[in-house]
């Protein structure tokens, strides 16, 4: 009985062995395509044999469907976030010398969308602790040229619309929401992206919902706009060389709408699993060292694209882990206003702290649906060790 029992044991050893040493990704796409290869491959196949590869049937298929799924009336599929946001701005006939509201704690493609229509940025400081723009600095940034606000639903948590929409409606602005991390996130139980004017989704990869290259998506229950924004993805095209608006080339592509399609009835389990895991960061790092966690917005529910913590020495932790095989990614390590790309703008340090504080602060630690409970146990038992003095 003893020698049927060793290979067991051998194995469990060989197997923690295996565990210790594995790298630990920030986001693992292998785990989540391997459980799908047999749907994506059978996805695949219809596309290659349908040729039709631009605007295809899986498109209007899969807007059909995500439309459904957040309970709007329109949603149109896009060639990525960035042009999700630029084409609804347009929709809205904001342009040269307007204004539009931008949290100065952003990832850099919402401020693009408003240069590239040719209007002006203007940036608000975050809330040091929701990390989402800070309302009670939205009205003092209006001035008689600001046509919009972009409220962006930062990690996966909802920006607080309510008081947003109300700000809005007081000074006839349009709401943009950028979404673009918040699929399944929802503001006392209204799905985001639906609560504005016009809600902008992206479908990079690495997204709670993401294809196999570049996607994106404007919803709106707003029949005009959503005319206006299928015209503009095609060419400005009302039909076949018959071009109504000057448009741009920004067309989902037929095959990552068939992976989306796929991936959008298992969103809202992986979402769960995504916050069950938040649960276990929280719980087993409570009190460890000078660590802060990412305040909830009341009334929200968070579906965290990002799990964030924040610690003074944020890059020597992120060494430790490194050398620990642990990845890790800083989001974002430089503020918009202080990007070479914004200098124009004529921010300087100082201009936003709370946002320059968590770019010195913030560090996002591994999170996807699938990871395993060894995995997460490694990860807090690193930084536990990084705080009881193996940084020394």
């Amino acid at each position: 009985m003893s020698i049927a029992k060793a290979p067991a044991t051998t194995d469990a050893h060989s197997q923690e062995r295996a565990q210790a040493s594995e790298v630990i990704p920030l986001v693992d796409l292998r785990a989540q395509h391997h459980s799908l290869e047999d749907e994506l491959g059978l996805a695949f196949r219809r596309v290659v044999a349908d040729c039709d590869f631009i605007l295809g049937s899986a498109v209007g298929e899969f807007e059909s469907a995500f439309a459904q799924w957040l309970g709007v009336e329109h949603a149109i599929g896009v060639g990525n976030g960035l042009d999700a946001l630029t084409l609804a701005l347009l929709a809205l006939q904001v342009g040269p010398g307007d204004e539009v509201i931008v949290p100065a704690n952003t990832f850099i493609a919402t401020a693009l969308a408003v240069s590239r229509i040719g209007a002006r940025p203007v940036l608000v400081d975050c809330d040091p602790s929701t990390f989402n723009i800070d309302v009670a600095q939205i009205e003092g940034a209006i001035t008689p040229r600001t046509r919009a606000v972009i409220p962006v639903h930062l990690t996966g948590q909802p920006a607080e619309m309510d008081p947003i929409l109300a700000i809005a409606a007081r000074h006839g602005l349009h709401v943009v929401e950028d979404a673009a991390q918040a699929h399944g996130a929802t503001y006392h139980a209204r799905p985001c992206g639906t609560l504005g004017k016009v809600g902008c989704f992206s479908f990079y990869p690495g997204k709670n919902l993401g294809a196999l290259g570049d996607a994106g998506l404007v919803c709106s229950n707003d029949p005009g706009i959503a005319q206006k924004v299928s015209w503009l993805r095609n060419y400005g095209q009302r039909e076949k060389y018959i071009h109504v608006l000057q448009g741009v080339n920004s067309r989902m592509d037929t095959l990552q709408a068939a992976v989306l399609g796929i991936k959008l009835p298992r969103l809202r389990r992986w979402n769960e699993m995504r916050a069950a895991h938040a649960r276990t960061y929280r719980e087993l790092l409570a009190g460890v060292g000078d660590l802060q966690f990412q305040a909830e917005v009341p009334g929200g529910t968070h579906v965290y694209h990002l799990f964030i913590i924040q610690t003074e020495n944020r890059d020597g932790l992120q060494r430790y882990l490194r050398e620990q095989g642990i990845q890790t990614l800083i989001h974002y390590p430089i503020p918009i206003h202080l990007q070479p790309a914004y200098e124009q703008l004529g921010y300087r340090r100082g201009a936003f702290p709370a946002a320059e504080r968590l770019a010195d602060r913030m560090l996002s630690l591994p999170m996807f649906p699938e990871m395993q409970l060894h995995q997460l146990q490694r990860v807090v038992e690193a930084i536990r060790s990084w705080f009881a003095g193996a940084r020394r």
